[in-house]
C-alpha cells in the first residue's frame, strides 16, 4: 500500500499523491480497526475458554526478537511519516508499534503463566492495547492528523 502511494507521487507528482495518500490512509485505518476487532475477539475467546497460550522456545525467541525490531521499524517509519506528512505511513508505523507491544505482552504473559499460573494475563494485556488501535485507526480513517504528522 505504501509503495503504491509513493510510486504515485514519483510518477504523477504531488497533486495525484494527495488522493493516493487519502486512500492509503483509509486502508491503514481499516487495517488498524480490523486488528483491534481481532484482538478483542481472540482475547475474549481465550477468556471465555479459560485458556492461556502454550509455551514454545522458538515462539519465545521470535517474540523476544520482535520487540526491538518492531521498535526500530516503528521509529524509522514515524520519522519518515513526519518528514513526508504521511498519515498512511503513520498508520503503518502504529501497526509496528502495536506488534512490539503485543510481543512484550506475550513475553510477560508467558512468564507470568509459567511462574504463577495466570492463564488470563495474555488476553487482559492484549485488551489493554485495543484503545491505541482504535484511536489511531480512527485518525487514519478520518484523515485527522496529530501534531507529529502536521
Amino acid at each position: 500500500m505504501l509503495v503504491w502511494r509513493l510510486a504515485i507521487e514519483l510518477r504523477h507528482g504531488q497533486a495525484f499523491s494527495e488522493n493516493a495518500e487519502r486512500i492509503a490512509s483509509r486502508i491503514g485505518g481499516a487495517l488498524l480497526l480490523t486488528l483491534a476487532a481481532y484482538v478483542v475477539v481472540a482475547a475474549s475467546w481465550n477468556l471465555w475458554q479459560q485458556q492461556g497460550e502454550e509455551f514454545s522456545w522458538p515462539g519465545l525467541i521470535v517474540t523476544l526478537l520482535a520487540i526491538p525490531i518492531m521498535r526500530y521499524l516503528a521509529r524509522r517509519k514515524l520519522d519518515l511519516a513526519e518528514k513526508l506528512g504521511s498519515r498512511a505511513l503513520r498508520a503503518d508505523a502504529i501497526e509496528a508499534i502495536t506488534c512490539g507491544w503485543l510481543s512484550l505482552v506475550a513475553v510477560i504473559s508467558l512468564a507470568a503463566q509459567a511462574l504463577f499460573g495466570f492463564w488470563w494475563i495474555d488476553s487482559v494485556g492484549s485488551l489493554a492495547i485495543v484503545w491505541l488501535l482504535v484511536k489511531e485507526g480512527r485518525e487514519a480513517w478520518t484523515g485527522e492528523c496529530c501534531a507529529d504528522c502536521a
